[in-house]
């Protein structure tokens, strides 16, 4: 790690500070705090960092309004105490879609081919969304006393700004997705088109190219879907309406993409940092059940083996798997020889019990004293950071690449998850 990006990653907390150190601290000290309201996809991969960033703010002095849907906010992990009054919690019920399964309001709850189903329900907070802004925006005579709220909540807001774009991805992603002015003139549509750097794209390299089925995600994100509109089509009406684009990334990480993402969309472009968690914490909890069990037996493993001698192998809390791809992995792993922690997530829907079939025959016998399959929930921060920890395998999803960059991991890309429209 290259020691600007090691003094970043470092600095995380200190997010947005931008140039002028304390005296910037004590500006924004005198400042009235703000009340933001953020409003994410239902994805962890999505919530999680707008939890991180809403707990920045927080920290700021600011107060943040997170919206989202009844079990998802009860899946969250929780502020810190010290934050908890600035950072609140509003539930906005999700409308029944046919298809979509009850109880079903994220993307972890779903295969990959209902995700769709869950951005038509999606749409459909567009309702009870107005109606939180219209009662947020109340004047204190209109609200009634069992809807008053105490301290920096219960204001009517001075003005309002719509809105900002937080984006999750990196600042390149955004940067080769480009414009829809750009993609009228230089039309990306299909696969092949996604396989050739856009002219706007400052590639160094001819070669740099995306494989056909890395192109094939891309250009179905461009395709409607059940909701009516296509991924990048959303992105792209949303935003000639954003007066602020913020990014989960860095200069330090894309010293050449900020500027020209601001260029391209004629908006500033804020670097938000890593939005790193704090790896003694238990964030990016989706489901309770078997918490302790799964932390405790993947941590105790690793305590019982030498010094970075492991590779972690997690392929993502969302991102398809099939028993194919689990199978050449397996054996990829098997006739290495090395030791792994294999953090295996099942499909949506599956239990324990159906494990089994995803692991060749013997596999678990062949590989015992030297490996340990995880299907429950593994504690990812905490696993990275521990010393018997050498390599990490993975999907590269920009989260698990970021929350290795703390701990400076050799990444290897798993081929074996091709994708997905979980938005």
């Amino acid at each position: 790690m290259s020691p600007p990006l090691a003094k970043a990653v470092q600095q995380q907390p200190e997010i947005m500070a931008g140039p002028g150190g304390e005296q910037q601290k004590e500006k924004e000290a005198s400042a009235a705090p703000l009340h933001l309201v953020v409003f994410p996809w239902l994805a962890f991969g999505h919530m999680i960092p707008f939890l991180e960033l809403s707990k920045r703010l927080a920290a700021r002095r600011h107060a943040v309004t997170f919206l989202s849907t009844p079990r998802n906010v009860a899946r969250l992990p929780p502020v810190p105490e010290a934050l908890s009054g600035r950072v609140r919690f509003v539930a906005l019920p999700l409308p029944a879609v046919d298809g979509l399964p009850e109880g079903a309001e994220s993307t972890a709850d779903v295969p990959p081919e209902k995700v769709e189903l869950l951005k038509v329900a999606f749409d459909g907070l567009a309702a009870p969304f107005a109606d939180f802004l219209a009662a947020a925006c109340a004047s204190d005579d209109d609200r009634s006393g069992g809807e008053q709220e105490a301290g920096l909540f219960g204001r009517r807001p001075d003005w309002i700004v719509v809105c900002a774009m937080f984006g999750i991805f990196t600042a390149t992603a955004s940067v080769y997705f480009g414009t829809p002015e750009e993609n009228t003139k230089n039309p990306h549509v299909t696969a092949e088109d996604f396989m050739a750097m856009p002219r706007w794209f400052p590639s160094t390299s001819s070669s740099l190219a995306f494989r056909p089925y890395e192109a094939a995600w891309l250009a179905a994100a461009t395709q409607p879907n059940a909701s009516g509109v296509g991924d990048g089509e959303r992105f792209w009406r949303t935003m000639p309406h954003c007066r602020l684009f913020a990014i989960r990334s860095c200069p330090e990480l894309e010293p050449q993409m900020f500027p020209l993402l601001a260029e391209l969309y004629s908006v500033p472009v804020v670097p938000a940092g890593l939005l790193l968690p704090d790896d003694r914490r238990d964030d990016g909890d989706h489901d309770n059940s078997a918490k302790v069990v799964a932390r405790s037996g993947a941590l105790h493993w690793l305590d019982e083996q030498p010094l970075g001698s492991v590779i972690y192998v997690a392929l993502g809390s969302e991102a398809p798997v099939t028993a194919d791809g689990v199978h050449e992995l397996a054996l990829g792993l098997e006739l290495s020889g090395a030791r792994f922690l294999w953090a295996l997530r099942l499909p949506s829907g599956a239990t324990d019990a159906g494990a089994a079939p995803l692991l060749p025959d013997g596999f678990e016998a062949r590989t015992r004293g030297r490996s340990a399959v995880c299907t429950g929930w593994v504690p990812q921060m905490q696993v990275l950071a521990h010393a018997a920890v050498g390599a990490f395998l993975t999907h590269c999803g920009w989260g698990s690449v970021i929350e290795n960059l703390k701990f400076g991991h050799p990444l290897c890309r798993s081929s074996s998850t091709r994708g997905s429209s979980r938005g």
